[in-house]
């Protein structure tokens, strides 16, 4: 997802914790950070105190470091007793990796939305599979080269890699619940573009929100299609989630992200995204007066080229550019024709 402005926000902390270390933001609320192995290098993650022990929000993926960190806070925190829970807000690795492991060694549950517990479960069994044909077209008709693809069926099916295992059964999240954790009632808010069914949680009397990846302060969320399903229009989904957000969540609340820091300035920042997300619209309209293929917009929507390379890269770059793409086909402003090749080119409608 392009950048966008981020004016009118505050930043309350002076630092950050430090990892395997904790830093409260409210009364039996902290804030843990954990490092990933990835582009973005940390998530952060959530207990919220509650009779026995604490409530997790988020857990990191599935590393050894993650784990070694994880032991340290367990230790640091024996006087307020142990894991009670684990909430998961949505199904990437770096949220719901280490989930299975945490729920199976403290014998507590798993509290997730439905879609995102069924389509994490169907990702992990693509671990050692071959990249199926549905995928390898997919990305062809992207413009990817035949090197890039190689390294695509090299890399496809690692995504049980950064995870443990889910536990068999699991809590159900649902939009509108409101939950009791410790002295707070927290109410449910699902957002969907980024993810298929990512849960927020809310605290009104503390003003309070959870907000995963659907909302970051510094960054913006990463909005694709996916070979699963090449046709989606994502990115109106995740535009009606800002709206939506907007409408039920307040303005003053402290937002508590997954990446970046915590902040201020909720609305200010729905606004920015929102935007930010129709200027680069307009920028990839601007570059499709001819006709061009998914890899040729990446410049117009982030600002700069994405190398052939680094083919994880190239496939979030792609995604995302197809999320813009979809979005503008479903609104019937392209026209899109395939090559002799399988390559789809679009273009915007003549007048």
């Amino acid at each position: 997802m392009p950048g966008a402005a981020r004016a009118g926000l505050t930043y309350p902390f002076a630092s950050r914790p430090a990892p395997g270390q904790r830093l409260e933001v409210a009364p039996g609320v902290h804030w843990l950070r954990m490092p990933l192995p990835f582009h973005l290098d940390h998530i952060n993650l959530w207990t919220l105190a509650e009779e026995g022990g604490y409530a997790i929000v988020d857990t990191g993926t599935r590393t050894e470091d993650v784990v070694a960190l994880w032991q340290s806070v367990f230790e640091a925190t024996q006087d307020e007793g142990r894991p009670t829970r684990v909430f998961v807000t949505h199904m990437h690795p770096d949220h719901v990796g280490m989930a299975g492991w945490l729920t199976r060694r403290f014998g507590v549950p798993l509290w997730m939305t439905r879609l995102e517990y069924l389509s994490c479960r169907v990702m992990a069994g693509d671990t050692g599979r071959e990249a199926p044909p549905d995928a390898i077209t997919f990305y062809r008709r992207a413009g990817w080269s035949s090197h890039a693809i190689e390294a695509y069926r090299a890399r496809f099916g690692r995504f049980g890699q950064y995870i443990h295992a889910l536990p068999e059964s699991y809590r159900r999240l649902t939009d509108g619940d409101t939950l009791r954790i410790g002295p707070r009632r927290w109410q449910v808010v699902v957002g969907s573009g980024h993810s298929p069914e990512h849960a927020c949680l809310y605290c009104p009397q503390d003003r309070l929100l959870i907000s995963g990846d659907q909302v970051l302060p510094r960054i913006s969320s990463n909005v694709s299609v996916n070979p699963m399903e090449p046709e989606a229009d994502p990115l109106s989904d995740w535009l009606a989630s800002l709206e939506k957000l907007r409408r039920v969540v307040d303005d003053d609340v402290l937002v508590l992200p997954a990446h970046n820091e915590p902040f201020r300035g909720l609305h200010a920042r729905l606004e920015a995204l929102a935007s930010g997300q129709q200027r680069a619209l307009d920028r990839l309209r601007r570059r499709l007066a001819e006709p061009r293929r998914a890899i040729d917009v990446f410049a117009s929507l982030f600002g700069r080229p994405v190398p052939e390379g680094d083919v994880g890269l190239l496939g979030l770059a792609t995604g995302e550019s197809l999320a813009c793409l979809n979005h503008l086909l479903q609104r019937e402003e392209l026209a899109v024709d395939t090559d002799d090749q399988g390559v789809r080119w679009y273009r915007m409608k003549t007048p």
